[in-house]
C-alpha cells in the first residue's frame, strides 16, 4: 500500500465514494424511505467506522437583526456496522429510514434532502446528497384545502427558529403564509399565518389571524398590533378523515375572530 496513495486518500484525493440510490424521490411524513447505499474503493483499503443517513432541510433564523440560512437534521440513523472498502471495490448496503412526521413540506422553499456520509478515521469523510419531495399526507391536505377553499391563497411558506416557547423536537417549525383573495374574507383581514405542528395520532394548528383595520381605531390597532389574533387548536386525525367537518372547524375560528 503505497505511503503516497495513504496520504491523498487522507484529504479525498483517489478515497471511496459514496452515491446513495432512493428507490423514489417523493415521500409524506411518516413514510419510510428506502434505496441502497453504493460505496466504491478509492485506491487504497479504507476502514469504515459507520455509515449515517441525515434528513437535512434549510430554516432562517435571526442574528444581529438580521436573517441568516441555517440547517438542521430532521433525522439521523446509522446503517451496518464498520466495515473495510477494498481499495477498487464495490459495495451496495440496503436501507430503511422513517420520515418523521414533523419533515417540513417542500412547498415555497424548502428544500429537504438525505444527506449519506460515511466516517473514515484520519480522512476526510465521504458524502452524498439526494433532494427528495415531501408532500402532505391525506390528513394536512384536508387543512390546506380548507383554507383554500375559504378564499385564501397561499403565498409563503418558509421554515423560521421557533421561539422557545413554542420550540418542539426541532429548531425551527415551518410557517404558511395565507392572503384573502375571495369569498367573506377578502377585505375583512389581511393575512393569516397558519403553523401546522403534526403528531402520529393529531395534528396541532396555530393561527395568526391579522384583521384589517379600518378607520382611525382600525389604524391605532395596527400600529400596536392589536390587530392579531393568536389561535390554537388541535385536530385528531380521525377528524381529518372528514374533510367538510375540518373546513367547518376551521371557518367557525375564523368567524370568531374576524
Amino acid at each position: 500500500m503505497s505511503f503516497v496513495n495513504r496520504m491523498l486518500a487522507s484529504v479525498g484525493i483517489g478515497a471511496a465514494k459514496v452515491d446513495t440510490i432512493l428507490d423514489k424521490d417523493t415521500y409524506s411524513p411518516g413514510e419510510t424511505i428506502t434505496g441502497t447505499i453504493k460505496i466504491e474503493g478509492g485506491k487504497v483499503d479504507q476502514n469504515i467506522d459507520h455509515i449515517t443517513l441525515y434528513v437535512m432541510t434549510e430554516f432562517y433564523r435571526e442574528v444581529d437583526d438580521k436573517k441568516v440560512r441555517d440547517t438542521a437534521a430532521i433525522e439521523n440513523s446509522r446503517v451496518g456496522t464498520s466495515l473495510v472498502v477494498k481499495a477498487g471495490s464495490s459495495q451496495e448496503i440496503p436501507f430503511s429510514l422513517k420520515l418523521p412526521y414533523d419533515t417540513p413540506y417542500t412547498l415555497g422553499h424548502t428544500p429537504v434532502w438525505i444527506k449519506t456520509g460515511l466516517d473514515i478515521q484520519m480522512a476526510v469523510d465521504p458524502t452524498d446528497n439526494d433532494q427528495i419531495r415531501v408532500h402532505p399526507d391525506a390528513e394536512t391536505s384536508a387543512i390546506f384545502d380548507a383554507i383554500e377553499q375559504l378564499g385564501f391563497r397561499l403565498r409563503k411558506a418558509y421554515c423560521g427558529s421557533a421561539p422557545r416557547y413554542m420550540r418542539r423536537r426541532l429548531p425551527f417549525l415551518q410557517e404558511f403564509e395565507y392572503v384573502p383573495t375571495s369569498g367573506a374574507y377578502a377585505g375583512k383581514l389581511d393575512e393569516l399565518e397558519v403553523i401546522l405542528v403534526p403528531q402520529s395520532d393529531s395534528i396541532e394548528l396555530l393561527m395568526e389571524i391579522d384583521k384589517r383595520g379600518k378607520g382611525l381605531f382600525g389604524m391605532l390597532e395596527e400600529a400596536m398590533d392589536l390587530d392579531e389574533t393568536k389561535v390554537r387548536m388541535t385536530l385528531t386525525r380521525a377528524e381529518l378523515q372528514n374533510p367538510s367537518n375540518v373546513k367547518a372547524k376551521i371557518e367557525y375560528t375564523l368567524r370568531q375572530f374576524s
